[in-house]
């Protein structure tokens, strides 16, 4: 089946372009001539663009807990931000579903109080029981990050769509030594609870810092906020020391002019 160009695109101009030149050529020789049609498709090329879009990168933005739960005819899968909260969820159906197994052999009439322990007893080691099941496990949050993408703390566009893109770090787990933070733009700000010094800290790392926030002076803007206080404020360079005025000024600047006078003294005398 032909193909027939839309000379309403770029593309399709482009194509009617060079059927207009290959006739107008074979009008002039009566034929193709081979040198003089490579030169004339080489020159027609060169008005398109074959370069590979970069392939965007991969970037890990956080992490859930993912809950599937099943049991005969139906099926749920749930996110959740930590393991102990997927658990409880977990807990909760199967208190609602106690009294189906009360009183049963291995069952008390009362469910346990503990979460771990009421899922283990309902569902056994497997974590299943007939047609009733469930799988809890942690699965990374991926994005793609635009390459090239401008950013200035000047534009509105470029800050909201650098905050959009903000990712939390949480913790794994209690026995994980990492800390929670959020990411922005490269930089890191953690914010957590520290008991060797009982003490909320907060801690901000410019390392990595987005090339296209960094200053010439190789310093990032930065503001620090607690409540309505402003802890931290590098956005205008420090005022320059003041001039002293009046009586000091006066008496500074004699005693300068006696300096100047005695070493005159001491140059004429030698």
């Amino acid at each position: 089946m032909p193909i027939t160009p839309d000379p309403a695109t770029p593309a399709g101009k482009a194509i009617f372009d060079l059927a207009d030149l290959m006739d107008s050529l074979h009008e002039r020789t009566g034929e193709w001539p081979g040198a003089d049609t490579v030169s004339l498709i080489e020159e027609w090329l060169s008005r398109f663009s074959f370069a590979v879009p970069e392939s965007p990168t991969a970037q890990q933005a956080g992490r859930a807990w993912v809950l599937r739960r099943w049991d005969l005819g139906t099926e749920a899968v749930t996110l959740w931000s930590d393991e102990a909260s997927a658990l409880t969820s977990l807990a909760q159906e199967v208190r609602r579903s106690w009294d189906d197994v009360a009183g049963t052999e291995g069952f008390p009439f009362r469910p346990p109080a503990d979460d771990q322990a009421v899922v283990d007893l309902y569902y056994g080691p497997d974590q299943s029981r007939g047609d009733e099941g469930f799988m809890l496990y942690p699965a990374g949050i991926s994005r793609y990050a635009p390459a090239g993408a401008s950013l200035s703390l000047s534009d509105d566009e470029d800050c909201a769509r650098a905050n959009s893109s903000a990712v939390f770090h949480p913790q794994a787990n209690p026995d994980d030594e990492g800390l929670p933070c959020i990411e922005i733009a490269g930089i890191l700000v953690f914010a957590y609870l520290d008991a060797d010094r009982g003490a909320v800290r907060v801690s901000v790392h410019l390392d990595t810092t987005d090339e296209q926030l960094v200053r010439s002076d190789s310093t990032v803007p930065l503001l620090v906020e607690i409540e309505d206080a402003t802890v931290f404020d590098n956005l205008t360079p420090p005022p320059a020391p003041a001039q002293p005025t009046g009586r000091k000024a006066r008496f500074r600047h004699l005693a300068r002019r006696t300096a100047l006078s005695g070493c005159g003294n001491c140059q004429q005398g030698d």
